[in-house]
């Protein structure tokens, strides 16, 4: 199925990639992750209603749609663009106007990732490498720290990892590699798959 006739069944617009690129080198250019590769990881990987997703660098809001759409769960979206921000707003309302069981279970934040506060509800983590890794290690110490405060079972998703996202995971911090789902295009490019880590 194509992206658009996907955002359709969502009622929502995610379609295209972001024209032109950051001031910052700290964050990478906006791309959402194909309705198909979503497909994959979520045939593989289930979550539950009692689940709260937290997509850092969200974009328009696909994965948050989505994942509720699919699994029912509450999501929140964190993005650093304004323009991204509103037009996630745009389709929340969208998609909410379709289904009311969805009022108040996705919620949108337009502030950088590594000030978002973390909720003691929120145990489910998705990166599609949308920073560098230094911001990656903030966001990482912010979630470690909530766990203090409110101890959970923790897992983090990561979709086209960088070297740096995983040496800095598996090297310096209690995460344990729980799955790796490969994707076709991973012969090209390794880098074509989802991780999975759990907070040991």
């Amino acid at each position: 199925m194509k992206e658009k006739d996907c955002d359709k069944r969502l009622n929502v617009k995610t379609e295209g990639n972001q024209s032109g690129f950051n001031d910052s080198p700290h964050f990478h250019r906006y791309e959402p992750t194909p309705y198909a590769l979503l497909d994959q990881l979520f045939s593989q990987y289930k979550l539950h209603p009692g689940d709260r997703l937290v997509d850092f660098g969200c974009g328009k809001g696909r994965l948050n749609f989505y994942v509720h759409h699919v699994f029912g769960c509450e999501t929140t979206g964190v993005e650093l663009n304004p323009v991204f921000y509103s037009e996630a707003l745009e389709n929340q309302a969208r998609y909410v106007s379709k289904r009311k069981n969805a009022s108040g279970k996705i919620r949108f934040y337009c502030c950088p990732a590594q000030e978002y506060e973390i909720d003691p509800r929120d145990n489910r983590f998705y990166f599609f490498n949308p920073f560098s890794v230094q911001i990656f290690m903030s966001v990482i110490a912010n979630i470690l720290r909530s766990v203090e405060k409110a101890e959970r079972e923790l897992e983090l998703l990561l979709f086209f990892p960088s070297d740096d996202y995983v040496d800095f995971l598996e090297h310096r911090t209690s995460f344990e590699l729980k799955e790796e789902i490969v994707l076709p295009g991973a012969h090209h490019d390794s880098r074509e798959r989802f991780l999975v880590y759990r907070l040991s």
